[in-house]
C-alpha cells in the first residue's frame, strides 16, 4: 500500500508541472534552486564533443534518446528531466553529432556515427544499467545500444520508434524510383517536421543504414521493453512498433496504441503516459532488486 501511495504522489506532484505548462517546467525554481540542468560538454579522441545535460541520482537512472533533426531541448526531454528529478533518480540527455549543440554536421553523420555517440554516453557519462527512452531514430538507437550493450541496459521505451525505417521506406519504392534516386544520390522523405518540408539522405546514407537494420531477426533483448506509437503517425508507421515487439526475445513486451496519437507525441497526455510507463518500470525494476 505504501508503494502504490507513493507512486500516487509522484504521479501527483508530476500532474501539477504538466497542467503548469510542459514548455515552462524546466525554467522553473523550488526553493530558490533552478530545476534547469545545465549543459556540459563532453570531449572525445578525433570525433565531435557532445553536448549534454545530466541530474545525478539514483539507479536505475534514464537516458533520453532524441530522434532525427531533434535534439534534447525537447518538450518529452524536459518533462522527463522534471519527472526523474522528483524521483531522485539519475536522468542524462544529449546531442548527437551534428545535433542540437553538439559539434559536427548532421549531413556528415550516420546510423553508425549516432550509434557510437549512444554507446559513449553509455560507458562514459552514466553509471550502472539505464532505463533508455528512445524517441522515432532514438528508438531505433536503443535497440543497437541494448544489443551491443546489455550491461547498461534496464529497460526500454520506445517513442514512435523508427527501427529500420528509411531503409524500409526506400526499398518499398517502385523499381524506377529506386533508379531515379541511385541515379541523384539522394533521397527525400516528406515531413512536417521540417523547415524544407522533407528530410533528405543520401544514397550512401542509406547503404550504411542497411548495416544497422534489426528487423529481420530475433533480437536479442531480454530487458523489459515498452512500445508507444500513434495511429495517426504520418512519419514512422506504428506497424514498426508491432514488429520490433515481435522480434525482441523478451517476454516482457508491451506495445501501447494511442488512436489519436501523432509523430512526436508530445501532447499533454502523451507525455503522461510516457512518464507513467517509465514510473511503473522503475518500480518494478526497484521491486526484483
Amino acid at each position: 500500500m505504501a508503494a502504490v501511495a507513493l507512486r500516487s504522489c509522484r504521479k501527483g506532484l508530476f500532474n501539477n508541472l504538466i497542467n503548469g505548462g510542459v514548455a515552462n517546467i524546466s525554467t522553473k525554481t523550488l526553493g530558490g534552486v533552478k530545476w534547469k540542468s545545465s549543459v556540459q560538454y563532453v570531449s572525445r579522441p578525433e570525433l565531435p564533443n557532445l553536448a549534454y545535460r545530466r541530474v545525478k541520482g539514483k539507479n536505475p537512472g534514464v537516458v533520453f534518446l532524441p530522434g532525427f533533426g531533434s535534439n534534447m531541448s525537447g518538450q518529452k526531454a524536459e518533462a522527463l528531466e522534471e519527472f526523474c528529478r522528483s524521483l531522485g533518480h539519475s536522468y542524462l540527455r544529449f546531442d548527437y553529432t551534428g545535433h542540437g549543440l553538439s559539434e559536427g554536421l548532421i549531413s556528415e553523420g550516420t546510423i553508425g556515427t549516432w550509434k557510437k555517440d549512444v554507446l559513449f554516453v553509455l560507458d562514459e557519462l552514466v553509471e550502472g544499467p539505464q532505463i533508455m527512452v528512445g524517441s522515432s531514430l532514438g528508438g531505433w538507437l536503443m535497440l543497437l545500444a541494448a544489443i551491443a550493450k546489455p550491461e547498461k541496459t534496464a529497460a526500454l521505451v520506445g517513442i514512435s520508434t523508427a527501427a529500420d525505417h528509411v531503409v524500409t521506406a526506400f526499398k518499398s519504392l517502385p523499381l524506377e524510383m529506386r533508379k531515379e534516386i541511385e541515379e541523384k544520390g539522394v533521397m527525400k522523405v516528406p515531413t512536417k517536421h521540417s523547415e524544407e518540408g522533407a528530410y533528405t539522405f543520401t544514397t550512401d546514407f542509406l547503404k550504411e543504414a542497411e548495416n544497422h537494420c534489426v528487423l529481420q531477426s530475433p533480437l536479442p533483448i531480454t530487458c523489459p521493453v515498452r512500445l508507444i506509437h500513434g495511429m495517426k503517425d504520418d512519419d514512422v508507421p506504428w506497424h514498426i512498433s508491432m514488429q520490433v515487439a515481435e522480434c525482441v526475445l523478451s517476454p516482457d513486451v508491451d506495445v501501447i496504441l494511442r488512436r489519436n496519437g501523432q509523430h512526436r507525441m508530445s501532447e499533454k497526455d502523451d507525455i503522461k503516459l510516457m512518464v507513467y510507463t517509465i514510473d511503473d518500470l522503475i518500480d518494478k525494476l526497484t521491486t526484483l532488486v
